[in-house]
């Protein structure tokens, strides 16, 4: 019995409000602008909490522990625990956070080749807003 999945074309899942939930969900997390760069600073390996906070930059901790634990939930990170004092705590990507990779980058490639684009589109926007 072939899996349901397989069958499953963007307008079907256009029409099955069920489905259009459950992937709602998941391009929530994966679009979401903090963890987009966790995925992208966990790309080259591993790293600790503070690095990861550092490699980033302007999130907080609160925010960074929020989207750990949410990559974490959906598999795309996983949280290695080494005994030691204090307890060293690593961050990586799993297989499924590692597969992520491609397509934000891919994301990302075309936003930096389009920002001027988008830049103009912008201004005009508010330019026509200033003049109505």
């Amino acid at each position: 019995m072939e899996p349901e999945h397989t069958n499953v074309t963007p307008s079907r899942l256009l029409h099955d409000p069920q489905r259009c939930q459950l992937v709602s969900a998941v391009l929530a997390r994966i679009g979401d602008k903090w963890s987009v760069l966790v995925v992208l600073s966990l790309s080259d390996g591993p790293k600790r909490f503070n690095e990861l906070k550092r490699a980033i930059g302007s999130i907080s901790q609160r925010m960074l522990t929020l989207t750990l634990r949410g990559l974490e939930r959906d598999g795309l990170v996983i949280r290695t625990v080494t005994p030691s004092i204090p307890p060293r705590v690593d961050y990586e990507l799993t297989d499924l956070g590692r597969s992520l990779q491609e397509p934000v980058g891919a994301i990302g490639g075309w936003a930096f080749a389009n920002l001027q684009k988008i830049t103009d589109a912008r201004k005009a926007f508010d330019e026509r807003q200033d003049d109505a």
